[in-house]
């Protein structure tokens, strides 16, 4: 008797841990349809996303607002980096992305200068207005080589 309390006691502890692990597992993946999402995405084009790495922040003024989630090539060959914004920030239509290095060590993020626009970016819209990586490799060597004008 006191044997199958104790299982039933452990049992249901387990089943209470599981149904813990499950509720934490859907808000930490934001789960849209168990609860609000926290977060939106919005598609950048570049010309060259040299250094920008999958996880850089995303920034506006240096205040990290969300992160890259995805980067790959648009069919126009241009590259493309998947930004997962906080639902909070709305980005204005005339917003810019540029690539910038933060810090010494030169980490890539994505810096957002907001637009005065009223219109704004809905969740899944491609923002072209961006600025793209400078590539240091070939303007040491345009100015080496002297093609610099």
């Amino acid at each position: 008797m006191n044997n199958s309390r104790l299982e039933i006691t452990v049992g249901a502890f387990l089943v209470l841990g599981f149904v813990a692990f499950g509720w934490l597992a859907l808000q930490l993946g934001e789960v849209s349809w168990f609860s609000d999402a926290k977060t939106y995405t919005i598609d950048a084009e570049f010309e060259n996303i040299s250094g920008v790495k999958v996880g850089a922040e995303v920034q506006i003024a240096g205040v990290a607002i969300g992160s890259v989630i995805k980067l790959n090539l648009s069919k126009d060959d241009l590259a493309v980096a998947t930004l997962q914004i906080k639902k909070d920030i709305r980005l204005a239509k005339d917003s810019m992305a540029s690539v910038k290095s933060q810090g010494i060590i030169g980490d890539k993020i994505i810096q957002i200068t907001p637009g005065g626009d009223e219109e704004m970016y809905q969740p899944g819209d491609v923002l072209v207005d961006t600025e793209s990586s400078v590539d240091l490799e070939s303007l040491i060597s345009k100015f080496a080589f002297g093609s610099v004008k």
